[in-house]
């Protein structure tokens, strides 16, 4: 037997073999303690630990569910309400409601039916006068009469939206959509209407659940079902959750309950409410499936789970105790510079994984920093310095690519090419300083006009291009008349200056942005020639320009 001393330098020499002072030779050494302590802790903690239960994930699965049908239901109904402001918004329109002559609502007829070919969800469109009663209409006329208390609320709101209801006529579920119609300066004229049907909810619902492994379904606050992803019918809407189940669904939103469903048949739900609209949006499965598969998962990993919970509980308190101290400053610092502070500076690392580690992130620190620096001169080199818009060369590169995009998908997207009425006598009269301050304050009316997906950009001097993303050449002259119709209000500051706009499409105004710009701009030279002030559509592919874009003519500014 060896003397006591020369087995404790042995020992020594054994742990200065595994190289604590490294990351794997601690992982290894605490690895080998802990499953010494695993192995004697195992039959006790193996039915203390809690055991994962597939309800945990089915209940996730359905409040994902029934929190996303909630968001896109309330998406839906938001560019519902887009698409109907749009439509009210137009001179056509406030022009002509509230005159009671054949001339005034022959052209609300007209104006409804062609915006009805465009929007095929609305079964039927109506003008309503001041004082509730339908004025004119396109298509069915169901629910459009309104009451003096819902006309006196749509006074002050943006819109009103009505019951759903199963429309037979049309074998659809429906509801009516309202929204005001008012004069430039906010007097109400009266209501544009629109009966809208819900299947494109049942498509939303059978995107949410393609393989229909759960039930998806809308409701009233009443309890009534409105449409299921099973499909609508006059029966469906017809059949009511019970007031106990529909109270309890609501006062604990967003938790999973048990609930009984006629049959016997038990299920676990979740509701969310939508409220714009006082629905909800449930989601449930059958809950002897999720017991059936929880029995599964649980015979499958139960053994597997209790043997790693010990082990790493145990691997990281040691972990936490010999190796993490170490790594406390790289934590804080990173949670710094999540945050945005890239100022941080740590002391040098000593040896080892972590040393290189510290190392590794003050290089990164250091690159980050080079590349928010290169991230604000790439801003610049793409914005103009005056308007903050964007500028030419951003705009050519967008147009290109949602050229290819748009050629890729089949759509069709439209170009704003707005140039500002005699503006170089507007400059040569009040100075240079007051023609970029007319400038900058067109830019805003620009910007605040248009989409965030839109791109607006200063093509030069004082011109302005939109590209108007998946938008065709009508919804583009509404974009553009308002844009015209806002600048020739807005005072300058040296008075009022006004636009002419070219509007073209793609692809009947050109296959490349060159032969879009050029197309946009042949047809903003013909409002030049036309009085100016004006929106001019271009005209059809005969029209278009060639290969190479024409010299541009010489025009006032």
């Amino acid at each position: 037997m060896l003397p006591p001393v020369s087995i404790w330098e042995k020992t020594i020499r054994s742990l200065r073999t595994l190289r604590l002072d490294t990351m794997r030779g601690k992982f290894v050494a605490f690895a080998v303690l802990a499953t010494l302590f695993t192995t004697l802790a195992m039959t006790v903690m193996l039915y203390g630990r809690n055991r994962r239960s597939l309800s945990d994930r089915v209940g996730q699965e359905l409040r994902t569910l029934s929190s996303d049908m909630a968001r896109e239901v309330d998406v839906w109904l938001d560019q519902r309400v887009y698409d109907l402001r749009l439509r009210a918004s137009p001179y056509v329109v406030s022009d002509n409601t509230g005159r009671n002559g054949a001339q005034s609502l022959n052209r609300l007829r007209d104006y409804l039916n062609s915006v009805r070919q465009n929007l095929p969800a609305h079964e039927g469109l109506a003008i309503i006068g001041q004082d509730g009663q339908v004025l004119t209409s396109s298509g069915s006329r169901t629910g459009f009469r309104l009451t003096p208390d819902r006309l006196n609320n749509l006074r002050t709101r943006d819109a009103l939206v009505g019951e759903p209801f199963w429309d037979a006529t049309i074998g659809k579920a429906a509801l009516v959509l309202v929204v005001p119609i008012r004069r430039d300066d906010g007097l109400f004229l009266g209501a544009l209407g629109a009966k809208i049907n819900l299947d494109s909810l049942s498509d939303m619902m059978g995107q949410l659940s393609p393989d229909h492994s759960r039930d998806l379904y809308l409701i009233t606050e009443q309890g009534r079902v409105i449409i299921s992803s099973a499909g609508s019918s006059a029966d469906v809407m017809k059949t009511p959750l019970p007031e106990a189940t529909t109270r309890e669904l609501s006062d604990r939103e967003g938790h999973t309950i048990v609930q009984s469903r006629p049959k016997g048949r038990e299920v676990v739900a979740v509701l969310r409410r939508i409220p714009q609209l006082h629905w909800a949006a449930v989601a449930e499965t059958p809950r002897a499936e999720t017991v059936r598969e929880a029995g599964v998962l649980r015979f499958r990993t139960v053994l597997l789970l209790s043997t790693l919970i010990l082990g790493v509980g145990v691997l990281a308190y040691m972990v936490g105790l010999f190796v993490t101290r170490p790594l406390e400053r790289l934590t804080d610092a990173a949670a710094r510079v999540a945050a945005g502070d890239l100022s941080v500076e740590l002391p040098a690392g000593g040896g080892g994984e972590v040393g290189y580690l510290t190392r590794a992130f003050t290089t990164l620190v250091s690159r980050l920093r080079e590349k928010e620096a290169h991230g604000e001169l790439e801003k610049l080199s793409l914005t103009d310095s005056l308007t903050g818009l964007y500028n030419r060369r951003h705009l050519m590169g967008t147009l290109a690519s949602e050229v290819q995009r748009s050629r890729r998908l089949r759509r069709a997207f439209s170009v704003l090419l707005a140039d500002v009425d005699r503006f170089k006598q507007y400059n040569d009269t009040h100075g240079h300083l007051a023609g970029d301050s007319a400038l900058v304050k067109i830019a805003e009316v620009f910007r605040k006009t248009t989409r965030q997906v839109d791109c607006v950009a200063r093509y030069g001097g004082e011109e302005f291009v939109v590209m108007l993303l998946e938008a065709n050449a009508e919804t583009a002259t509404l974009v553009a008349e308002r844009i015209r119709t806002r600048v020739a209000e807005q005072d300058v500051g040296q008075g009022h200056l006004t636009l002419s706009i070219g509007v073209a499409e793609y692809p009947d105004g050109g296959d490349t942005p060159e032969e879009l710009i050029a197309t946009a701009d042949a047809a903003m030279y013909k409002a030049k020639n036309a009085g100016r002030n004006q929106v001019v559509v271009a005209g059809t592919i005969e029209q278009r320009p060639q290969e190479k874009k024409p010299a541009r003519r010489k025009r006032e500014a």
